[in-house]
């Protein structure tokens, strides 16, 4: 039968492995989140390329439009 002192060191060993077990998933959730920020940063440079292309495009738009131009010709109708 286990005595109070093999007793005591196997408590300590049980502990020990539940804090080892919880310091790996705490691990694999880092990982996970890093992976998960690395992911938003690559959309996040997406979206900001997408962003400036259609910028250009609205702003060749807008130069290439009558409506757009400056007013000028409007103010000499006056």
């Amino acid at each position: 039968s286990f005595t109070d002192f093999d007793l005591k060191i196997l408590l300590e060993l049980e502990e020990k492995t539940r804090l080892i077990n919880q310091v790996l998933e705490l691990q694999h959730t880092l990982e996970d989140l890093s992976a998960r920020v690395d992911a938003v940063k690559e959309e996040n440079l997406k979206l900001k390329s997408e962003n400036q292309v259609l910028g250009q495009y609205i702003e060749n738009l807008m130069s290439a439009s009558s409506v757009f131009q400056t007013t000028e010709t409007k103010s000499k109708r006056k």
